[in-house]
């Protein structure tokens, strides 16, 4: 055995329980809990018949000690009169306690207005019964009911006429041994009920007839579980541990050498493990197929990753992505991003300036996602910044833009627009709206909130569009903000959508901060609303801060 293997063999983990070990042990603890379930239930049903025919037997025995007391002269007893017939009865109900083996016999009279006291008239005690020390009560001793139980008993035998009432006592708390206590009526000759005779009797028989009951039980358990365990032991290991190793040793083999070895044929008659070999012989011959056919699949694979990442970088090279943007222009400062749900995205963002006082600033929301949303997306780029470069309004941008794009889309995709233009010597901001998010402005002092601008249509869906420009004016210290879907769309795993307003409460929040400031505020926003759910749209975003002609003056 080498180094490797002893280290296995010694470690608690590498251990595992053979098939026919965990079948025998779960037959075995099937039995069991078999055997504990039935124990339960002939437990309990023992015990509530031997219980039934314990309180019938006791009735009958104070039914029949009930008759040698006369109910008409309870009180005259209590009240000292009848003495002589006092004793004779006493005399009676002490041989009868004896003679029925039963701890005590207690005759009351109950006081009927809230059933609580009763009042003691005879009372024979036999403590022999069950080894125990009761005292006996002396004539006219008043005692409290024992408990509520106890007061309803009695009420249901004087008011209710109940024959009798049962009482179980199995675990007792004054220390003395479980016992029954049955009570029936004493009636006087006008039937009606002058007091209550009880006979205690001890139920410890209840325990010494369920032990042999339960020893049985447990011998049967056992041995059928030694029989069980025997016979499957036998046959699990002819019928399922031996084909089931040659299965093992098989695929031990393959993962080994690589190799189609001799089929397993039918190894078993049992039908999933001749389908288990079957399985195998399977697997050795696609596996040896798929290994034939892996190294081109992954080459294949791997250069569908390169090219991904590589249109990743071109689409990337076509943004502006260093900043600050102009370094040499304090008249504004401004700053964007683009994170693509995929590897390559469709929104894009661009900012140049057409001539040395005016400044043009787009973003964009293509159609789809992945490589030909990437594809229309730079074609759409480059259109309109071509168009921007000649000088003309960002209505007539657009317009031409879309004529263009129209003319050579043959897969029916279209883009959004927000397209402006800064004339940044006044801050009048041109702008105009084919399809996109309405942007949100902040005046200086002030807060952001949403321009709701007029809408043209799509870019790209359909020819001879046209588009209206409108205007806005930024004085020093005023922010732009535009973005596009994918920011108020951004949703949680519930699908709820972060919306416009949580937008607007970010921008807000970093309303004094820097354009990069800004839209690090609502990132972190968004990435707090949705927290672990995946990103489903592109997420693009620009801002852009005014700061005016004289800002190198104001700053000197």
């Amino acid at each position: 055995m080498d180094a490797q293997n002893r280290r296995e063999s010694l470690n608690p983990r590498s251990y595992r329980p053979s098939l026919s070990v965990s079948i025998i042990g779960s037959i075995v603890l099937l039995l069991t809990v078999f055997g504990l379930i039935v124990s339960s239930l002939g437990y309990v049903n023992f015990t509530n018949a031997y219980k039934e025919g314990y309180a019938t037997s006791t009735y009958r025995i104070a039914n029949t000690a009930s008759a040698l007391v006369n109910g008409d002269h309870l009180d005259d007893y209590l009240n000292g009169y009848e003495f002589e017939e006092y004793l004779q009865t006493k005399e009676y109900l002490d041989i009868f306690c004896q003679k029925m083996d039963v701890s005590m016999i207690y005759v009351i009279v109950v006081d009927t207005s809230d059933y609580w006291l009763f009042t003691s008239v005879f009372n024979p005690i036999n403590n022999s019964a069950d080894y125990t020390e009761y005292t006996e009560w002396e004539l006219g001793h008043k005692r409290n009911t024992t408990n509520e139980e106890y007061r309803q008993k009695y009420r249901a035998l004087y008011e209710q006429g109940s024959p009798y009432e049962t009482v179980y006592r199995l675990n007792p708390a004054d220390g003395h041994q479980p016992h029954i206590t049955t009570m029936v009526p004493v009636k006087d000759s006008a039937g009606e009920v002058s007091g209550i005779l009880c006979i205690q009797r001890p139920i410890s028989h209840l325990n010494r007839a369920r032990l042999p009951y339960m020893r049985s039980v447990a011998l049967s358990t056992l041995l059928l579980a030694l029989v069980s365990s025997v016979f499957a032991a036998v046959l699990t290991r002819k019928r399922l541990i031996q084909p089931i190793l040659k299965v093992s040793e098989e695929a031990t083999r393959f993962a080994r050498e690589n190799t189609k070895g001799p089929g397993l044929d039918v190894i078993s008659p049992y039908q999933e493990i001749s389908s288990l070999a079957g399985s195998i012989d399977k697997m050795e011959t696609d596996m040896v197929s798929y290994v034939e056919n892996l190294t081109t699949a992954t080459a294949e694979k791997e250069r569908t990753r390169t090219e991904l990442h590589m249109a990743a970088r071109i689409q990337e090279g076509m943004l502006p992505v260093s900043f600050p943007a102009f370094p040499d222009r304090p008249e504004f400062d401004i700053y964007a991003v683009m994170n693509p749900a995929r590897q390559v995205g469709g929104d894009f963002y661009d900012f140049f300036l057409v001539d040395s006082d005016h400044l043009c600033l787009m973003i964009a929301d293509v159609s789809g996602k992945g490589i030909p949303a990437a594809l229309f997306m730079m074609s759409s780029m480059i259109t309109l910044k071509n168009n921007a470069m000649r000088g003309s309004s960002p209505a007539e941008i657009l317009k031409s833009t879309n004529a263009a794009i129209y003319s050579n889309n043959p897969m029916e995709m279209f883009v959004t627009v927000w397209l402006g233009i800064l004339e940044i010597s006044t801050g009048k901001l041109t702008a105009a709206n084919a399809g996109h998010e309405n942007p949100a402005l902040m005046h200086k002092g002030g807060r952001f909130e949403i321009v709701k601008d007029q809408h043209g249509f799509v870019i790209g869906a359909m020819e001879d569009m046209s588009y209206k420009d409108y205007e806005l004016t930024l004085e020093p210290g005023a922010k732009l903000f535009v973005y596009t879907d994918g920011v108020p769309e951004a949703a949680d795993v519930n699908q709820n959508l972060f919306g416009t307003d949580r937008m607007v409460d970010a921008l807000n929040a970093a309303a004094d901060g820097t354009p990069e400031q800004v839209l690090t505020s609502v990132r972190a926003a968004i990435n707090d609303y949705v927290k672990d759910a995946e990103q489903f749209d592109d997420l693009t975003m620009l801002c852009l801060e005014y700061k005016g002609k004289d800002v190198t003056k104001d700053e000197d």
